[in-house]
């Protein structure tokens, strides 16, 4: 009557064995290490870098512990941090510019058990230590670089259409464009309505005021804010992933902020350089006029151009008077990547996307003989990194980058680049660091208060509930265990509060085993077999537990969904951790009691 077929002991036997060797990886721990890897697109990570570093090190007098290779890098593992940055300053003066070397973290996992796919749960910024910084976009500077965008397109939208135009003024919050005569306002009114549905077009026909002005509706500033934030993200992400942080969390908070937390990196400064170097390109035409240039030198700046210094391979700078009016952005950039140009000189060859080599050839057609400059605007400060004389029409959207540049300076151009660009700068109103030793501290603390919690539910159930309460503590070891393999496989990174969640789980776990072993009694109290107190003790009580825990589930989904930072850590392991409970608290202890009863024929009582 109480016995299981010989497959579902095979399944508990199989998940439970699964679940131990993934949850290993977790007793192992995280050493030291010293990574290296390629600073240039022409520079190769292989076997022989891999020989190399490791020679440095032993001429150093520090043998690694072991050498790990992948695609992109190279790692050495060494006992403590005192042997890794000694490495890493010998490995940085012996390799130069042409590699990155990092300190990292990485586990100490048996070769055999990473073949099979075994790796240990990803550590959060409390745990594992590193920097936290609260971003603030500038949303001001958002809608100001969108309306500088837009006042190009306007420009090639009228040009076009054939539709004669004067003076584009950009104003604080819209786009003026100064018109001729009624009929020319009526006509440019209508094609900017077709080519920017989002925005309002505003004609006036005053007798000394012919013009249209373009600005956002309240929708699409509010578009405009929420897509800025979202860029950034994007932005961040290509930007620490190109620099090799490991399991950076970068995500919203609230209407204009972003939470970055960058695990292991304890220099607050190289952080901060990691999220701030952001660049993006501009194409702008030169006034050529040396009438405004002369003015400009002298403090009089024209309207609608802005002097800047233009560098020169013969080393003495001069000035450039450069239009406002932005032609290209660095947002039509598909690639870029350090190369040289005819003469040998470093360059950086840009790939552009379709947009943009239409916007590019149509450009350089309408403007042979003319100067373009390109600049490259960094931290909201722009730089002029060359200007050539069109010489005739460019298509094929690749585009080349060469000036007064070192190889250093086209190698990390193309790395801003390739990045992308800030949709909006940011300002940090929050940052903070967390020392490996406090993260170390907080991993025994939340072990131990889960361990204790564990041992007096243990102790307890298996003084007032005697063998059923044996099984229940075997069942809630099974359901820790289940757990931990779970959030190992799936990658979930753990933070305090998901050890909370742990703890939490466990609580539930024997909630559940409490109410079948108070059935049991019931049933027994009632005159049913221990046979049968067994089958409907479990049975009646399933639907009790069913029913919570799909409640339960219910609030830690909406957590999961809604929440955000250490709340969707925790969310995370919670509805993980309902689902262990219910196959451990249910399943797994039925089979073990099944295994101690089932097989007694004439069973008189229970130790219940």
């Amino acid at each position: 009557m109480n016995r299981y077929p010989l497959w579902k002991y095979l399944l508990i036997i199989v998940t439970v064995v699964a679940a131990v060797l993934y949850t290993l990886p977790n007793l192992f721990g995280e050493s030291p290490a010293v990574q290296i890897s390629s600073a240039r697109s022409t520079v190769k990570v292989d076997a022989a870098l891999q020989d190399r570093v490791a020679d440095i090190a032993t001429k150093a007098g520090f043998t690694p512990d072991a050498v790990l290779a992948d695609e992109n890098s190279v790692k050495l593992r060494f006992k403590d941090t005192d042997t890794q940055l000694k490495v890493k300053d010998a490995i940085q003066t012996a390799l130069g510019d042409d590699y990155s070397v990092a300190l990292n973290l990485v586990p100490q996992t048996p070769a055999w058990l990473v073949r099979l796919g075994g790796k240990p749960m990803a550590l959060g910024l409390d745990l594992r230590g590193g920097v936290h910084f609260l971003l603030e976009v500038d949303m001001d500077a958002a809608v100001s670089k969108s309306l500088d965008k837009t006042a190009g397109e306007v420009r090639r939208q009228l040009r076009d259409k054939s539709i004669r135009y004067g003076k584009i003024d950009r104003q604080r919050d819209s786009v003026v464009v100064q018109l001729r005569d009624a009929q020319t306002v009526d006509d440019a009114a209508n094609a900017l309505r077709k080519g920017f549905p989002n925005l309002a077009v505003t004609p006036s026909k005053d007798a000394n005021n012919y013009s249209v002005a373009l600005t956002f509706t309240p929708q699409s500033l509010v578009q405009l804010k929420s897509d800025a934030v979202k860029q950034n993200i994007t932005t961040l992400h290509n930007r620490v992933n190109e620099l090799g942080v490991a399991e950076p969390v970068i995500q919203q908070q609230g209407e204009g902020r972003i939470v970055v937390e960058l695990p292991g990196v304890q220099d607050t400064a190289k952080a901060k350089d990691i999220l701030g170097r952001t660049a993006t390109l501009e194409v702008r035409m030169v006034d050529e006029d040396q009438s405004h240039l002369q003015a400009a030198q002298g403090g009089n700046v024209p309207d609608g151009t802005e002097l800047m210094d233009e560098p020169s391979r013969r080393g003495t700078p001069g000035q450039i008077l450069v239009k406002k009016d932005v032609e290209l952005t660095g947002d039509n950039i598909n690639d870029a990547q350090p190369a040289f140009d005819e003469q040998g000189q470093p360059a950086v060859s840009v790939s552009l996307d379709s947009a943009g080599s239409s916007i590019f050839r149509q450009l350089t057609h309408d403007n042979v003989g003319k100067r373009m400059a390109m600049i490259l605007v960094e931290k909201g400060k722009g730089e002029v990194v060359t200007a050539p004389v069109i010489r005739g029409e460019i298509g094929g959207g690749r585009v080349q980058i060469s000036g007064a540049m070192t190889s250093d300076e086209a190698r990390d151009t193309a790395l801003l680049l390739r990045a992308g660009s800030l949709a909006a700068p940011m300002n940090i109103v929050e940052e903070r660091t967390v020392g490996p030793s406090l993260g170390k501290e907080n991993i025994e603390r939340g072990f131990e208060s889960t361990m204790y919690g564990f041992l007096a539910i243990a102790v307890f159930m298996m003084i007032y509930y005697r063998v059923f309460g044996v099984s229940s503590a075997i069942a809630l070891i099974a359901n820790l265990v289940f757990l931990l393999a779970l959030l190992s496989m799936l990658g979930v990174t753990l933070t305090l509060p998901g050890i909370a969640a742990i703890a939490l789980t466990l609580g539930m776990a024997i909630d559940s085993n409490v109410l079948i072993n108070e059935r049991v009694r019931e049933e027994l109290r009632n005159g049913m077999s221990p046979h049968m107190s067994i089958q409907n003790g479990y049975a009646h009580a399933f639907a009790t537990i069913l029913d919570s825990n799909v409640t339960t589930l219910i609030a830690g989904l909406a957590l999961l969904i809604f929440g955000s930072g250490a709340v969707r850590g925790f969310a995370w392991v919670h509805c993980i951790g309902i689902m262990t409970s219910m196959y451990s608290a249910v399943f797994v202890s039925r089979g073990l009691i099944n295994l101690f009863y089932g097989y007694r024929r004439r069973l008189s009582s229970l130790a219940v």
